[in-house]
């Protein structure tokens, strides 16, 4: 075992109640954890001051002198500890709260200190629960100008381990190791890049000789940490195509090629064009396929997701499109049977709500394999439902499905059918690398022509009589008009007040019987909800009131203008989403994000965003700024991205160098048999024993 395996309790000075506390606060179990343990931040400690040079500015400051006297004093509650500090120029106070018995027992009077912590005024100087080392040990131990703050809790502060303590481990450590360590990269990556040696690095990101090193440092760390996901998942990729065999989809036959030339509603984009080239590549050859098909709302990814099933019905192949929702599943249902009216192919929808009798001709159907395409929702995945041979699944917004549900699609064969994941969740591209790295990846990134922007403006409540003339010229003009009010699940009672209030003063506005309202919301019969969704989609109603039931699956491309409610209280990717319920007809359509005066500094940036573009790329790169990876991926993948020093934002063009890396370095040498990769295949097997990130991916 080597020797960074060690537990923690095994380091001089920890014992088992400290080893405890750094397990469950910091999750530091072995000497290899402690290393891990990289700095927040660091401050410049090259700076003695003299008390009479102080200000009055609370930033942290470091002196040198002699403690002279000691008291405890009274207060309302409890005691506090209070020592007189003095050096050559004058004296001030120092304050401790708590932990005042063990504090008195350790000082010594007359002794030269060296303290460090931010100054309060009052009355004179005075600095609360100071860092506290003696002179000499100060001068002894590995010196660093710039001093390392290492992450905490409020805890650990509380049982005595500051961050000086912290310093003083990670110190023992390297003596400990004589700060000899394992390198984890081959020598013509760290010539390539001029990489400092894993020894110096992490030398150099705990006690930094100067701010040079210390950015190589930094640098160093964060490339080996996404070099090596990177690598993980890009092996991973080339197995399953080794590995997994797919069925063949051979030929292109006549089904594809008739619905091609006679039934196509409208010109493939380029975009279009080449995704589906990507697909056939990817079903003609013996590998099976698992692809990621990204494209904006309204870019046309159904036409893409039929094409693909023609496919494979050409070559004898039965197919399923699973959606998250009933609506969303209806819809793919009603807008695919439409498309394939004048085509032989059978196709069924199985939801929740589906008839027992009528479930019965569906499996009857699908095991005799006289049914094409099955569309529904998660019921697709229940035991009951065989296929004769599925060829090919297609999922719909993939991340509201979990890994044993798309497990369950594989076992429906024994060959696993060819995967489609479709999102119109746009997932930054760094992301994008990073958690489906082990997933091709195509993009549709243009709209269908005819298509015009929708014009999205930001407006006050104030100018809320101004919008509602506006929805009226529209309305004259023969448009429909949505207004969505936030859905925020701790207050339900709330929302649905919002809801009513909103829906009495639209009523007092557009009175009957001169306008129609439509309202939706999830409190209602899914029965009720299909009737006002049918009777806005029918035109009969001009206005369809609503929570976010709406942001996916409704299509009505009459439906000119959006209006969002309380817009500060959505996310970017959900404004995004319900501003893509307008704009799918040939007229302008606008979006209006209505808030009040008081928004933070976050919920301006993205009100900004929404109205500077159109693109769901970009608006997801901001989302990724203000929120982080684990936020947009959802609590249920969070923690998925556990970096120790790196971070996929800030550190993108790292990223991409590692990805590049990793990538060169697997097609030269696909098994890390060569001599020069010995190291990063050491390391790569050390990684997959130990519960890493890999264990998260998809």
């Amino acid at each position: 075992m080597s020797v960074l395996q060690t537990p923690i309790d095994y380091l001089k000075t920890v014992g088992p109640n400290r080893a405890d506390l750094l397990k469950k606060e910091l999750g530091v179990y072995t000497y290899q954890d402690l290393l891990n343990l990289f700095p927040n931040r660091y401050l410049d400690r090259t700076q003695y001051y003299k008390i009479n040079q102080l200000q009055r500015n609370s930033a942290e400051v470091q002196i040198v002198g002699k403690i002279i006297h000691i008291k405890m004093v009274e207060q309302k509650r409890g005691k506090r500890l209070v020592a007189t500090f003095a050096d050559e120029t004058g004296e001030m106070e120092l304050v401790w709260f708590r932990g005042h018995k063990w504090i008195k027992d350790s000082l010594k009077l007359n002794t030269p200190y060296v303290i460090f912590g931010k100054c309060n005024w009052y009355n004179g100087f005075t600095m609360p629960h100071p860092e506290l080392e003696l002179l000499a040990e100060h001068k002894a131990s590995i010196k660093s100008s710039m001093q390392a703050i290492y992450p905490s809790t409020e805890k650990l502060n509380n049982k005595g381990i500051s961050n000086r303590i912290k310093i003083k481990l990670v110190q023992i450590l390297f003596e400990e190791t004589k700060g000899r360590f394992q390198e984890t990269l081959s020598p013509n990556i760290l010539e390539e890049f001029n990489l400092l040696s894993k020894s110096e690095a992490l030398r150099n990101i705990h006690f930094p000789k100067n701010a040079e090193l210390l950015a190589k440092a930094q640098f160093r760390l964060k490339f080996e940490e996404l070099f090596y996901i990177q690598l993980q998942l890009v092996r991973k990729n080339i197995t399953r195509k080794h590995k997994i065999k797919g069925y063949p989809f051979d030929q292109v036959g006549e089904l594809f090629n008739e619905f091609y030339q006679n039934h196509l509603p409208f010109e493939l984009t380029n975009a279009q064009k080449r995704v589906i080239k990507e697909i056939r590549n990817d079903l003609g050859s013996s590998a099976q396929m698992n692809r990621l098909l990204q494209g904006d709302v309204g870019s046309g990814k159904t036409i893409v997701a039929l094409m693909t099933v023609l496919l494979a019905i050409d070559n004898d192949f039965q197919a399923c499109l699973m959606a998250p929702t009933e609506i969303l599943a209806t819809q793919h249902y009603n807008g695919l049977k439409e498309l394939v009216k004048d085509l032989p192919i059978t196709l069924k929808l199985l939801t929740g709500s589906t008839k027992t009798a009528e479930r019965k001709v569906i499996h009857q159907d699908l095991e005799d394999g006289s049914l094409n395409l099955l569309i529904g929702t998660h019921a697709v995945l229940e035991d009951k439902v065989q296929f004769k041979n599925l060829g090919l699944a297609i999922i719909d917004e993939q991340h509201r499905f979990g890994v044993a549900q798309r497990a369950k699609l594989w076992k429906k064969n024994t060959v696993p059918p060819h995967i489609l994941v479709m999102t119109a969740t746009p997932i930054p591209r760094t992301l994008a690398m990073s958690l489906y790295g082990d997933l091709d990846i195509s993009v549709i990134d243009e709209l269908p022509p005819g298509r015009k922007p929708i014009k999205t403006v930001h407006r006050y409540d104030s100018n809320r009589l101004k919008v509602f003339a506006f929805i009226r010229d529209e309305i004259k003009k023969g448009r429909q008009v949505y207004i969505v009010y936030p859905l925020i699940q701790e207050s339900e009672q709330l929302d649905y007040k919002d809801l009513m209030d909103g829906f009495e003063s639209i009523s007092r506005d557009f009175p009957q019987p001169g306008y129609q309202i439509s309202i939706v919301h999830g409190k209602m019969k899914p029965a009720d909800k299909e009737y006002e969704m049918q009777r806005f989609a029918k035109g009969e109603t001009q206005i369809m009131v609503a929570t976010t039931v709406i942001e996916v699956g409704v299509n009505v491309p009459n439906a000119s203008v959006m209006i969002i409610e309380s817009a500060e209280r959505f996310g970017l990717s959900q404004l995004h989403q319900l501003r893509g319920r307008v704009g799918r007809g040939a007229e302008q359509s606008f979006c209006i994000l209505m808030t009040g005066y008081k928004l933070s500094n976050e919920a301006k940036t993205r009100l900004e965003a929404m109205v500077k573009t159109n693109d769901g790329f970009e608006l997801s790169e901001v989302d990724l700024k203000l929120r982080g990876p684990g936020d947009i991926m959802g609590t249920q993948q969070s923690g998925i991205l556990n970096l120790k020093i790196a971070d996929i934002v800030k550190d993108n063009d790292i990223l991409k160098l590692a990805r590049h890396t990793a990538i060169r370095t697997l097609k030269e040498d696909p098994n890390l048999s060569l001599e020069k990769n010995k190291l990063i295949n050491y390391t790569y097997q050390l990684l997959g024993k130990h519960k890493n990130i890999w264990n998260y991916i998809s």
